[in-house]
Order: structure tokens, then C-alpha cells, then sequence
């Protein structure tokens, strides 16, 4: 059964954030709360937690994972940037988008994009998810906790737990979440290309 964790969405209690960045550490698959919507999220480096992302999600190899980041410092290791892109970037960010990039040999090869060796990486903008990130001190690899044949993610803690109970290890929630996944630019070819049109405001990148 997934544990579940109450978190003030404004005042996130430290405790509760330190377990659960511990849980990470040890492997676990968390559901958590965004500027988007819910996701999930495992460990970098953690081969269990990318095979159950996909079971859960129903994905295929050619699926772009995404790092969530706490700063550019570690964006910037994850991903080559050259000074245009990384105005653009940061223009946008922290926010509700995703950003397609040439990923760096510190991205495990299991997450980057069979053909383009390219990883989804964003920084959120959102005071919980911000907390977990500088518990955990690393990225958090995640995904939009969006389940196969359904059109929108699941929006409320309480559902998550009952419906995932048994596939995934913990379930933080701070209150409902919106139901928009983020923007999608893929700035693997140099001009942005938009992907998806979500939460974030795509004006700045046609």
C-alpha cells in the first residue's frame, strides 16, 4: 500500500518532505503535485522506477522522460545549452514547461530518446515540488500522472492513493492540482518547436 503524506501547499512541513525525499533516495515511485498537474517521480538513476512509470502509463521507448530540476545549476548538467536557447529558457522558467534538449553523458541512456539522445528537462514553479527538489539535492526524474485511455490527469491526492494504491510507494498531496500538463519546446533542432500547447504561454516561442 502507498503511503500518504498531508502537505501544507504554501508552508510545506519539513518533516514530511524529508521523508519523502528519503523514500526517493531509497527507489521509491511517489505521485507529487506540480505547477501543471500531478506527476511521477523516481530517483535518476533507478531502473525499477522507469519500468513501473512505463507499466503504469503505458509508454514506449520513445517516450521523452522529464528531469525536473530545482535551478539551472542542475539543468545545466543535464542538457547542452548554448547562450540563445538558455535566454529563451530562462525567460520561461520556473514554470509549466518542458524543454526538449541534447542531453549530456550524466542523463542515464535508458531515459534519453532512442534516435536524438535528447531529455525532457523544466524547473516548476511551485512551492512543494521546489521544497522535494532541494531535500533531495539531485533532479527527480518524472512523468504527467496521466493514465492510459484517460484524457485528463488525475487532479486529487486522495484518488491518486485509491486508484494507485498498489503501484506506486507514496502519495504527496497539497491539494487538487489543474488537469493542464506542461508546454513542450523542443529546442533539439536549435529553433524552438512547439510540441504540446499546455499551461504554459506558448507566445514567446512562435
Amino acid at each position: 500500500m502507498a503511503k500518504y503524506f498531508d502537505v501544507h501547499p504554501d508552508n510545506p512541513q519539513p518533516r514530511t518532505i524529508g521523508t519523502v525525499a528519503d523514500s526517493i533516495r531509497n527507489g521509491a515511485l511517489v505521485a507529487y503535485p506540480t505547477d501543471s498537474c500531478y506527476a511521477l517521480g523516481t530517483r535518476l538513476g533507478s531502473r525499477d522506477g522507469i519500468s513501473r512509470i512505463r507499466t503504469i502509463r503505458d509508454l514506449d521507448d520513445r517516450h521523452h522522460f522529464t528531469l525536473m530540476c530545482q535551478n539551472f545549476a542542475q539543468l545545466g548538467q543535464l542538457v547542452h545549452i548554448d547562450n540563445d536557447v538558455f535566454r529563451a529558457v530562462k525567460a520561461a522558467t520556473p514554470g509549466p514547461y518542458t524543454f526538449i534538449m541534447p542531453a549530456t553523458k550524466e542523463v542515464p541512456r535508458a531515459l534519453l530518446h532512442p534516435k536524438k539522445k535528447t531529455v525532457g528537462v523544466r524547473i516548476p514553479d511551485h512551492v512543494v515540488t521546489q521544497a522535494l527538489l532541494a531535500e533531495l539535492g539531485e533532479p527527480l526524474l518524472s512523468s504527467t500522472l496521466l493514465l492510459p485511455d484517460e484524457a485528463e490527469p488525475l487532479t486529487q491526492g486522495w484518488e491518486i492513493k485509491e486508484r494507485l494504491d498498489h503501484l506506486v510507494d507514496a502519495v504527496l498531496d497539497s491539494g487538487d492540482c489543474g488537469t493542464e500538463p506542461t508546454t513542450v519546446i523542443d529546442f533539439s533542432g536549435g529553433e524552438p518547436e512547439i510540441l504540446r500547447r499546455g499551461a504554459g504561454d506558448t507566445a514567446r516561442f512562435e
